[in-house]
């Protein structure tokens, strides 16, 4: 006869109350008000509401602090969970819905960026774009608009991302394999490359010959690829952090999500500087004046 006082067996596990979610729904909101405060700040000195003056350039970052603490917080307790066994399949398969439905709303964000891309591209002569006519000159690039070389240090980049992209499926499968040594030298391998990525992009942003506000290709150019290097920030952020991790032995080759997670978002990092790469660079150079060409 079953035991009336034994405790029901789940394929999950129930937390006590987080006050993480709450915490960081406050610190986006303190954020996104300093950030407009910030900005009003920098354009006119001052934001009246109400009468009081609240355009302090310090609410932004007070907003960010709590946003990069419940982060942290929130991922330690992650962490211990796992630690402590909680992680049963049923909770290890909803943290790789939750990634993949990230890295979904992350597509999406770039979808908005290319489509305003090719918006501009396409129809540079569009008849009832009459601004934007006379800016393009009908033509894309626009007239007169030097462009950067794709094959000088985009193309780079592009090698850059790929091998990077290679060193971290070595670690995955040195993990899988319980190659510990393995894994923390293709850590140590793509975190460089990605520092490396983000030098030479920088390098290429000081030195292009057209700026943000030059024209509409300078404007959707520096959005794309500009989200697109602090989305590779982030990654070498999150890898470095999995090499912490890895060196301090948390991965086992059974239970490594937070690995798995960082190679899923720098792969998607990948394709998209390809995609990048071969629309913004090399296509949409085509018959302009190339930089030292």
């Amino acid at each position: 006869m079953a035991d009336a006082h034994a405790k029901p067996q789940h394929d999950y596990h129930l937390v006590d109350p987080s006050p993480w979610p709450f915490l960081g729904s406050v610190g986006a909101l303190v954020t996104a008000i300093g950030g407009v405060c910030l900005m009003q700040y920098l354009k006119a000195g001052d934001f009246p509401i109400f009468g009081y003056n609240i355009a302090n350039p310090w609410l932004f970052f007070i907003g960010l602090l709590i946003v990069v603490y419940t982060m942290f917080a929130w991922w330690s307790d992650t962490i211990k969970e796992a630690h402590e066994g909680h992680h049963t399949r049923v909770v290890s398969l909803h943290l790789r819905y939750g990634m993949i439905m990230f890295i979904a709303s992350e597509v999406m964000f770039f979808v908005a960026w290319f489509w305003a891309f090719f918006d501009a591209s396409l129809f540079p002569g569009e008849a009832q774009q009459y601004a934007r006519t006379a800016f393009t000159g009908g033509v894309w690039p626009p007239k007169g608009l030097e462009v950067l070389n794709p094959f000088h240090l985009p193309l780079y980049n592009t090698v850059i991302l790929l091998l990077s992209g290679t060193t971290v499926t070595w670690a995955h499968h040195a993990l899988i394999h319980g190659d510990r040594k393995g894994l923390i030298n293709g850590l140590v391998l793509t975190v460089g490359l990605g520092i490396l990525f983000t030098m030479v992009q920088a390098y290429e942003y000081m030195n292009a010959p057209f700026a943000f506000r030059d024209s509409i290709y300078g404007a959707t150019f520096f959005m794309a690829t500009g989200f697109h290097g602090f989305h590779v920030i982030i990654g070498t952020i999150f890898l470095a952090v999995c090499l912490v991790r890895a060196m301090k032995g948390d991965f086992t080759p059974k239970q490594h999500f937070g690995f798995e997670a960082a190679a899923w978002y720098w792969h998607f990092v990948d394709v998209v500087w390809l995609f990048l790469f071969a629309s913004i660079y090399v296509w949409a150079s085509n018959g302009a004046m190339i930089e030292g060409g």
